[in-house]
């Protein structure tokens, strides 16, 4: 049994932290306005309710399926206690990490409780999803929310239902449930009265120091940016710069976490001498920079930049995500203006067309937008937290309720992971640019259509892009969904090539050849439907990396001595990483 006086005194310092926290929380849900539903769900599951009563036969023909299966675990589970064998009536996914536990198969009481909730999750799954006559829309949304609350409702994440966890309570004598309380408060603290979820150790990183460490200088800035020069690794690199260009939801240096996983030290090594844009951390003073300013600002700053650098005028570029929207909105300006100096275009999960954006649809319909319009223009920005918790609810049940688990209820300490590092280090968006964002690219989809937005003024077609452009997706991007990106290959003028690597948003892009984790796929061609593609492509063992590499060598091999930072007009103003990614959140 746990020290009784350690005991009290963690328990006289929970109930300080709870009274406090409590009545910030009183004070805080006096201030806001309960009256409006922000997220529109509730009117979402009437119009779903009322098409539902309108088909009585159905809903009763899918109680009455619930009702056989439920009949039929109650005998399995009989027989199993009589020690007879007997099949289970519904087994999780595959990819279920919820029920590993051998107990959950093993103990008839915890495998009735999982095949239960199966049962039980599948019923309301498939009476959400099967309503007729409902909006697409309406139907996206009650589906995504239906299943929040099945994921949240699951037996893993509660300890009279979780077999790991009794047993961890048993074995210290319920310390892990008071360390999970304080876990749980020092999280609520942390998020000032909001739950926030600590995935990873954040101590055991610093950008600088262990990640993001990639030798190099800072050779040009401005509000919006800070231009970083990676310093050479070989004597002779390509003679036609690299610039990347990472999304402004995030900071740049996932594509430089440590050496063994750092595209940025890959890069360097074949040769490339490589710019990185390091976008600012924006507060309300950058409220109305929109669109248009990142990419005067960002691309056109950057190739200027790079020009007083190096002396070239040329240079590949890379555009990661919103980076990679921007970078094809750029180049169709760039078109307009006859300015040819990108001379290859490299796109990571990249969304051009958005008509099928995947689950980040359910969030943009007008009352939402107008909701986050009303909070950005107060503050003059999104907090980058709520980006973060809207992208998590993407995968509830690896980022959300996994940690719940793990640190509240098993009492563990997050685990050192310099991705979740990464992924916890978010950033805010400057209002004008967001919502012109959401509206004209998410809700609107008018990039996808010829000369449907304008950028400083220019009408943006994304078919006057003549550039060589490569196409990196990933088969398993809940961000930004493969046959999405996809559609982009479409939309282009030049010669393209698309690769769809295994894995998701972030790991099947940084998956470097010595790890040869996931795999890849390749075809020559580009039919008009995804589904044609992927039926044609044929499957490659280890990272994509060193395919990028040759089609990036095939529009030129032309070497140059090594480059230094500072060699050229530009003067280094601080050491990589720069000082712009160092800027948190509060």
């Amino acid at each position: 049994m746990p020290d009784p006086s350690v005991v009290s005194r963690s328990m006289a310092d929970v109930a300080e932290r709870s009274q406090r926290l409590v009545g910030e929380w009183l004070k805080r849900q006096a201030r806001q306005d309960h009256s409006a539903d922000p997220l529109n769900i509730g009117r979402a599951f009437l119009e779903m309710t009322a098409r539902l009563m309108a088909n009585p036969a159905r809903l009763m023909q899918a109680q009455m399926g619930f009702w056989q299966d439920y009949v039929t675990l109650w005998q399995n589970t009989t027989r199993r206690i009589m020690g007879i064998e007997a099949a289970p009536v519904i087994d999780p996914g595959a990819g279920d990490r919820r029920f590993r536990d051998d107990a959950w198969k093993e103990n008839e009481v915890f495998d009735f409780i999982k095949q239960s909730y199966l049962l039980s999750a599948r019923f309301v799954q498939d009476v959400v999803t099967q309503v007729d006559g409902l909006n697409p829309k309406t139907a996206q949304k009650v589906d995504f929310y239906a299943r929040q609350f099945i994921d949240a409702m699951s037996p893993s994440n509660f300890l009279l239902t979780n077999p790991e966890v009794l047993r961890r309570t048993a074995e210290t004598g319920g310390e892990n449930l008071l360390k999970g309380l304080n876990n749980l408060l020092g999280d609520l603290e942390r998020g000032k009265g909001k739950l926030s979820i600590k995935m990873t150790d954040t101590e055991a990183f610093k950008v600088g120091d262990n990640i993001g460490v990639s030798p190099g200088k800072v050779i040009y800035q401005n509000e919006l940016m800070q231009l970083i020069q990676y310093a050479p690794s070989t004597d002779k690199v390509l003679k036609r710069p690299l610039l990347i260009a990472p999304p402004w939801i995030n900071k740049f240096y996932i594509l430089d976490l440590r050496p063994r996983n750092s595209f940025v030290r890959w890069a360097v090594a074949q040769g490339h001498s490589v710019f990185m844009i390091s976008w600012v951390n924006p507060d309300e003073k950058l409220a109305e920079k929109g669109f248009e300013d990142y990419m005067k600002q960002g691309y056109l700053a950057a190739l200027d930049a790079i020009e007083a650098a190096t002396g070239e005028r040329e240079v590949n570029a890379i555009g990661y995500c919103l980076g990679g929207t921007l970078l094809a909105s750029t180049l169709a300006y760039m078109a307009d203006k006859g300015d040819d100096r990108i001379k290859t275009a490299t796109f990571f999960v990249t969304m051009m067309d958005f008509q099928e954006a995947g689950e980040l649809g359910v969030f943009i319909d007008e009352e939402q937008l107008q909701a986050l319009e009303d909070k950005m223009n107060k503050r003059g920005y999104l907090e980058g937290s709520e980006m973060a918790t809207t992208f998590n609810m993407l995968r509830a049940n690896d980022l959300i309720w996994s940690f719940v688990v793990n640190n509240y209820l098993m009492g563990n300490d997050p685990f050192p992971f310099d991705l979740l590092y990464w992924n916890a280090d978010s950033t805010r968006m400057p209002a004008r640019m967001h919502s012109f964002y959401l509206r004209r690219m998410y809700q609107e989809n008018l990039l996808a259509r010829p000369d449907g937005i304008e950028l400083d003024g220019v009408p943006i077609g994304l078919g006057k892009v003549k550039q060589p452009a490569y196409f990196l997706s990933t088969r398993e991007d809940h961000i930004a969904p493969w046959r999405s990106t996809y559609r982009g290959t479409q939309l282009l003028g030049g010669s393209k090539r698309f690769v769809l690597a295994a894995s998701g948003h972030i790991a099947g892009v940084v998956n470097p050849p010595e790890g040869g984790k996931y795999g890849h796929w390749i075809s020559q061609d580009l039919p008009a439907e995804p589904e044609a593609w992927l039926h044609g492509a044929t499957e490659m063992a280890g990272s994509w990396w060193p395919d990028w590499q040759r089609w990036i060598l095939g529009f030129g091999k032309a070497q140059v001595a090594a480059r230094q930072p500072g060699d050229g007009k530009l003067k280094p103003i601080e050491d990589a990483p720069g000082s712009y990614v160092l800027v948190k959140v509060s």
